[in-house]
């Protein structure tokens, strides 16, 4: 596939999970398990999370790996310190996806302290993603 096709999906792909993210750390976080009112809310942003995205994600993962394996990046020093934080990303994703999926049993459990502050996370992880992707600093 040419480079600024892979390069549109990439980051398409990327918009769509980053703001899944942003949505499921404010359901997460801001939402009480407890309170009967949410489950709607609560499902549908647990379906919106399996089926978009999840799938994102994944898609984010493939078209940047193939446009580092096209671009023969992976010795690149920027792209070595990106790698790490989008693995973070990724398993942020993931605790997000397990805990909400503990409140749609309607599971009360406090939330662990990092979680809290999952979207501040995000945003300031991406913003630095941004940076090494698009300056190349290193």
């Amino acid at each position: 596939m040419e480079y600024l096709w892979l390069k549109a999906f990439h980051v398409a792909a990327v918009a769509t999970w980053i703001g899944g993210m942003l949505m499921l750390s404010l359901a997460v976080a801001a939402l009480p398990a407890s309170a009967s009112g949410n489950a709607p809310f609560i499902d549908a942003v647990a379906r919106w999370n399996r089926y978009i995205t999840s799938p994102a994600m994944l898609l984010a993962w493939g078209f940047g790996i193939a446009l580092a394996i096209q671009g023969g990046w992976f010795t690149e020093t920027w792209l070595l310190i990106k790698l790490p934080i989008i693995f973070a990303l990724s398993g942020v994703h993931g605790a997000l996806s397990g805990r909400l999926r503990k409140r749609e049993g309607n599971t009360a459990q406090t939330l662990p302290a990092p979680l809290k502050y999952a979207g501040e996370m995000t945003v300031a992880t991406i913003i630095v993603v941004a940076i090494l992707a698009v300056a190349k600093p290193f």
